[in-house]
């Protein structure tokens, strides 16, 4: 699947610039996009994922109002090098002023970038999320998950209308029994064919963490248009005799499925817009700014911060179960199952305790709207 483009002109599809631009488009972006019959601006355009200028015109000030009729965001391609021409800022610019959705890459990899996000954009249409929960915000520490956004409709409504994902949500109670009725021996069979570094943990409690993994894995080939999958892990936590931290790592590795600690959807939908289309390792974890002080101290029962003598108030602690968070094993520098550290969980639960390599990260996630990407770099 490819990205739909739809090039875009002022004047004639047959102005010799705009066929020349647009054919040079066309070699350099074959692998990512496809390429729709061109159309005028001003003209009711087909289902794309974006409108393709291959040409900017000092008429477009005067074309505002087509501008602002288009729905679809503007990929503004002009020079022979796949980006934006140098002085098609001015253009731009006017065009940003008054609101327009416009995208403007200045290197030939961001273009494809672009492109292979709104791809991505197009796949999500055609996706399903599988979340399990049943009495989401009524389990354990229901003052705190009570507040949490994506239980709400209006949250699910968002999701939908901006991507068009299928959310199915299904009973997690019928999944933690479906999961422990599982025999011990298919779970064994199952766990000899992975190398599963374990510590502390007891043979039942690996053995359930693979009944999760087996439980989950036949509810995604029974669908292969699910590509994410929740659980309501922790406030529903009654529900099961394990946790789901080794059944996402092995879906990740074995399908590409991106997961969702707690069943959070916007951050399902973050994770796998992120990573589809930046390719770049990803992980899932809470965030304690040092700046919160004794409020996320208490959080997490610990007393105090790290010891940081260089600018603490500018530091974060990352912190997820007791440990850094969920992160697949091909990202991860270091990686055991534990067990589980938080009290509301089974006792024969697991976490994991990884590590990835120290450098530059980026913090993402998209804002409620689903409108902009909230973006942090460290």
């Amino acid at each position: 699947m490819k990205a739909r483009l739809v090039p875009v002109y002022y004047l004639s599809a047959d102005d010799e610039d705009f066929k020349n631009q647009l054919a040079i488009l066309k070699s350099l972006l074959a692998d990512d996009a496809e390429f729709l019959p061109p159309a005028a601006l001003g003209q009711p355009l087909p289902e794309a994922e974006a409108a393709l200028f291959p040409q900017m015109l000092g008429v477009a000030y005067s074309k505002l109002p087509a501008f602002k009729a288009m729905t679809l965001p503007l990929l503004v391609l002009t020079s022979p090098f796949g980006t934006v021409n140098m002085w098609d800022w001015e253009i731009v610019s006017y065009l940003r002023s008054e609101g327009i959705n416009i995208l403007a890459p200045n290197t030939l990899e961001q273009s494809k970038l672009v492109i292979r996000m709104l791809t991505v954009k197009r796949e999500l249409a055609s996706t399903t999320f599988l979340v399990f929960q049943d009495n989401p915000g009524e389990g354990f520490q229901a003052d705190i998950f009570k507040r949490f956004y994506w239980w709400e409709e209006q949250c699910l409504d968002v999701i939908k209308s901006k991507f068009g994902v299928k959310i199915v949500k299904k009973s997690f109670k019928i999944l933690g029994a479906e999961a422990k009725a599982l025999p011990d021996s298919l779970a064994k069979e199952t766990l000899a064919k992975w190398d599963i570094p374990s510590e502390g943990l007891s043979e039942r409690a690996v053995l359930s963490a693979v009944k999760m993994y087996l439980a989950l894995k036949k509810e995604a080939e029974a669908d292969p248009s699910i590509k994410s999958m929740g659980i309501n892990c922790l406030n529903e936590s009654r529900s099961s005799d394990t946790t789901p931290c080794l059944a996402w790592d092995l879906l990740f590795q074995e399908k590409g499925i991106i997961w969702g600690c707690e069943a959070d959807l916007m951050v399902m939908v973050t994770k796998y817009l992120m990573y589809k289309s930046l390719g770049a390792p990803i992980m899932m974890t809470n965030i304690y700014p040092f700046l919160m002080g004794k409020a996320a101290l208490k959080h997490e029962r610990i007393p105090n911060f790290p010891e940081i003598v260089e600018d603490p108030d500018n530091h974060l602690l990352l912190a997820h179960c007791g440990y850094f968070g969920v992160v697949p094993r091909p990202f991860a520098t270091s990686w055991t199952l534990k067990p589980k550290v938080l009290a509301i969980v089974d006792e024969n639960a697991h976490a994991q305790d990884a590590r990835m390599a120290a450098g530059p990260v980026t913090l993402t996630k998209l804002d409620p709207r689903l409108e902009k990407v909230l973006s942090m770099e460290g």
